[in-house]
């Protein structure tokens, strides 16, 4: 039974308040929780693509070491096609490395920023003189 809240008790009320905020404080729990996960998302493709970066740093390594081995096996022309795709190596790690900054930096900070700015919007609610239909001076 639904009573007009000029006609509820003082108990009633706190009642209502303390369930309200209840409700208030899980969902912006929810909240914080859905955008910590869309965040982390992003910060594993980056650290996917650094890894793809290193692994690419890897296989110029080991260019780099067939390299001199031809270059003083053969002092020939073979050296030089084995340098050109130890080059060609390494420029692909650098643009995964710069890939994978781009997304963790695109990720942004490991911080809730739309819960945090829905607590603070819902603190200047309930401060008073500040609720709803009231004007700060």
């Amino acid at each position: 039974m639904s009573q007009h809240p000029t006609d509820a008790s003082t108990g009633d009320l706190v009642g209502r308040l303390s369930e309200d905020v209840s409700r208030l404080v899980r969902d912006e729990l929810r909240l914080a929780q859905t955008e910590m996960t869309q965040k982390a998302k992003g910060v594993g493709i980056g650290a996917g693509l650094f890894g793809a970066a290193g692994i690419l740093a890897g296989y110029g390594g080991g260019a780099l070491v067939a390299t001199a081995i031809l270059a003083l096996a053969l002092v020939m022309d073979a050296w030089l096609a084995a340098l050109i795709v130890t080059v060609v190596l390494f420029a692909a790690a650098g643009v995964a490395a710069l890939l994978g900054k781009n997304k963790v930096t695109d990720a942004g900070p490991p911080v809730p920023t739309r819960t945090i700015d829905n607590v603070k919007q819902d603190a200047d609610a309930l401060r008073p003189g500040h609720g709803a239909g009231q004007e700060a001076p």
